[in-house]
């Protein structure tokens, strides 16, 4: 995940509860929001609804990643059937929805995705990922072209459904474009007045990207995605503004 934007628009919105990045793999990404290791975090679905709320976000392009030189980089677009005399490489951690990936197999399974583009940088075969995943494992020796016929992933924000806070509901309304006015969010008067109330060390709404660096999610994003802890903290008093005048000009 990249949730630069919607970090933006929380630390305008709530100035005093910090919101911090957690990354983890897709793979980690469920046990770590049951295990209350996040507030709330972005996600791969599908994701088990007995214990998390989801909301899907938007389905992600499938890529084809190769080296620069290769044939397949002289197309915008590719098909399944473009690479089906291909060794195509499949990591334990892919995180497409199907039993295999198509063109050949390879002798034997990646762990990671970061291992499979390894692989192909090594002109061992070629990787089909969401469009995230080949952004976060950049390399300049490799490129990627979209690729039809292959799942999609579906990313969505997802959070412990018992766990559903005010701060937890800010936040979906961010990544949701609500407006700070929005009638299904609290005003910002009554936001500030939860703030001021609230004890020191008092939790937040964390979103996260999917993946660490080198594993995944742009990963994400930790989201990669996993989330943060935003914590309220003590204000004191605003300071008092002052005026200043010009002196009278003497006759």
């Amino acid at each position: 995940m990249t949730p630069s934007k919607w970090v933006r628009i929380w630390h305008e919105r709530l100035p005093d509860v910090p919101l911090e990045l957690v990354q983890v793999t897709a793979a980690d990404a469920e046990t770590v929001l049951r295990e209350r290791g996040a507030d709330a975090g972005f996600v791969r679905l599908p994701v088990d609804r007995t214990e998390l709320s989801a909301i899907p976000l938007y389905v992600e392009t499938t890529v084809v990643v190769v080296p620069k030189d290769h044939l397949v980089a002289a197309a915008d677009e590719v098909t399944v059937e473009d690479i089906a005399e291909e060794i195509v490489l499949h990591p334990l951690d892919d995180t497409l929805d199907w039993d295999g990936p198509p063109g050949l197999p390879a002798f034997e399974r990646p762990a990671t995705t970061a291992d499979a583009v390894e692989l192909v940088a090594a002109g061992i075969g070629l990787l089909v990922v969401p469009q995230s995943l080949a952004r976060l494992h950049h390399r300049k020796d490799l490129t990627y072209r979209t690729i039809t016929g292959t799942p999609q992933s579906q990313v969505a924000l997802s959070w412990p459904e018992d766990a559903t806070t005010d701060l937890v509901e800010d936040f979906i309304g961010i990544v949701r474009g609500r407006t700070v006015n929005s009638s299904r969010g609290r005003k910002p008067d009554e936001k500030a007045a939860r703030s001021a109330k609230a004890p020191q060390g008092a939790k937040g709404g964390r979103p996260a990207k999917q993946g660490r660096q080198g594993q995944g999610q742009g990963q994400g994003q930790k989201s990669q995605g996993a989330g943060g802890r935003g914590r309220r903290t003590g204000g004191g008093p605003a300071p008092k503004s002052t005026r200043s005048a010009k002196p009278r000009r003497r006759s």
